[in-house]
């Protein structure tokens, strides 16, 4: 251990299982009043993505990643989907549904994504941590995660770092979409499997 590192940690500093622990605390406590309170919501924007023709999903950083890791689940359960920004995503159009994730519901690429999307005669869902803001105006199906902010350092809400809270509950209600989805198609593990690449 270098000089420059060698107080980083100290007998004081609380290890990784205590901050397992905190993060699995704080992200139990999101889900449960996501659960009681929006899970109305939860369920439209599931039924939103089972019928759409196409879903396209969109968004930045952290929370973007973890919308791509909903899309290659829900591309496992034969739905065709696309990422936005891939070379072969083709024009969004009526019938289709663009899927968004952003905390601040105000990140400009996405909100313009999903005005062009409202535009060309798409639907629009997002979750989001802002039911008033003008991505959630622009959507038909909105799921308010009651998680901190990325900027926002007041400790109140979450004592993650940036949008730590956000982004892994994006996560879970990705998979926990997929799963409902995939329980209502009836389809063995084996059956989606095929799907997986062979590529790698």
């Amino acid at each position: 251990m270098t000089a420059a590192n060698s107080d980083a940690l100290t007998p004081s500093t609380p290890g990784v299982t205590a901050s397992l622990s905190l993060i699995m605390e704080e992200v139990g406590a999101t889900t449960d009043e996501v659960m009681t309170h929006r899970a109305d919501d939860l369920d439209g924007l599931a039924e939103t993505l089972a019928i759409a023709r196409r879903i396209f999903v969109l968004g930045a950083g952290r929370s973007g990643i973890a919308l791509q890791m909903t899309a290659m689940r829900l591309m496992h359960l034969g739905l065709t989907v696309h990422v936005v920004g891939d070379v072969t995503t083709p024009a969004i159009g009526p019938g289709d549904v663009l899927l968004t994730a952003s905390g601040s519901g105000t990140t400009t690429s996405i909100v313009r994504g999903a005005d062009a999307a409202v535009k060309a005669g798409a639907s629009v869902t997002v979750i989001t941590t802002a039911a008033e803001s003008p991505l959630a105006a622009l959507a038909t199906a909105v799921v308010v995660v009651p998680a901190a902010g990325k900027l926002d350092r007041s400790g109140n809400v979450s004592t993650q770092y940036a949008g730590g809270l956000f982004e892994q509950t994006v996560m879970l209600l990705g998979d926990a979409v997929f799963h409902s989805l995939w329980l209502r198609s009836g389809r063995s593990a084996d059956e989606l499997w095929p799907r997986h690449s062979n590529l790698e």
